[in-house]
């Protein structure tokens, strides 16, 4: 699946899908309440109202360079508090160098946030040992984001997360720290979007009059744009997510925007007219 913003194209590459059992994130959204919704139909959901999700790397490529936003659950991995998340083995890496983004050829991994989900493909197990999977690249991190989980990963899931898949990256001096305002490009910039973690970014992408937006988990499925209430239990701060999503959406809410998010199944949406509520494209 792939899209265009300007000269910037955005590639993804899906790692897991899935289709209901998402009510332990989405608690509000019931089969019920998603019906109610049939713009979601097909693409977000299915008729009877179970949720279609996603976990998936965006590649985005710009004149300038090769980026993989967010890295998903990635291989060998173990702690996780989701069975199935554990000891996977996936062919990944070679599903990305067959739809031409050999690891070697990513100049910078950007990671929305620092949660097991999105940052499992930073590091691979070679002899024993996590190293990073794109070992060309630069990894970019927020410094609000690292700091917090390093400082805070007591819980055994979230230590296990960060040991193998964050802190490797800083020990073989690969990670950039920014500030959630950060311009990484021409056409790159972040924007601070707090409340799924402390320190979340989304990105802004902007080229030749065009504009995109990957929203990581400011909203984990697009029923969240219609109900901004509809916090996720894996937001650290409920609150705080919700006024994120009501000021993101609604800073965007009249301006031709390209949305992703992070777990989107079909991936990109629109305004629907004068209405706050959106609209499945393609």
């Amino acid at each position: 699946m792939q899209w265009k913003v300007g000269r910037v194209k955005i590639t993804k590459v899906v790692e897991l899908e899935t289709v209901g059992s998402t009510r332990f994130i989405l608690p509000l959204a019931t089969n019920e309440e998603i019906q109610k919704l049939p713009w979601l139909i097909p693409h977000f959901a299915t008729d009877e109202g179970r949720l279609k999700m996603s976990i998936h790397s965006l590649v985005v490529e710009t004149p300038s360079h090769r980026i993989v936003v967010d890295t998903g659950l990635g291989n060998d991995k173990q702690g996780r508090n989701v069975p199935t998340w554990n000891n996977r083995s996936t062919p990944f890496l070679e599903t990305m160098s067959a739809a031409g983004f050999a690891p070697e050829s990513i100049d910078t991994v950007l990671c929305t946030h620092l949660h097991v989900d999105h940052v499992g493909w930073n590091t691979k197990l070679a002899g024993g040992k996590w190293v990073p999977a794109f070992a060309n690249a630069r990894y970019v991190f927020g410094r609000t984001e690292y700091e917090h989980w390093r400082d805070h990963s007591t819980e055994p899931d979230k230590a296990a997360v960060f040991n193998d898949s964050v802190q490797p990256i800083v020990d073989a001096g690969r990670a950039d720290l920014i500030a959630s305002d950060h311009r990484l490009c021409e056409e790159i910039s972040m924007i601070p979007t707090p409340g799924h973690s402390p320190g979340h970014m989304s990105i802004l992408i902007q080229s030749d009059g065009e504009q995109g937006l990957l929203t990581g988990d400011v909203a984990h499925h697009p029923c969240q744009m219609t109900h901004l209430d509809w916090s996720s239990t894996a937001d650290s701060d409920q609150a705080q997510s919700a006024e994120t999503r009501a000021a993101l959406f609604g800073r965007f809410a009249d301006t031709p925007t390209l949305v992703i998010g992070g777990h989107f199944s079909a991936g990109h949406i629109r305004r629907d007219g004068d209405a706050f509520r959106f609209v499945a494209l393609g």
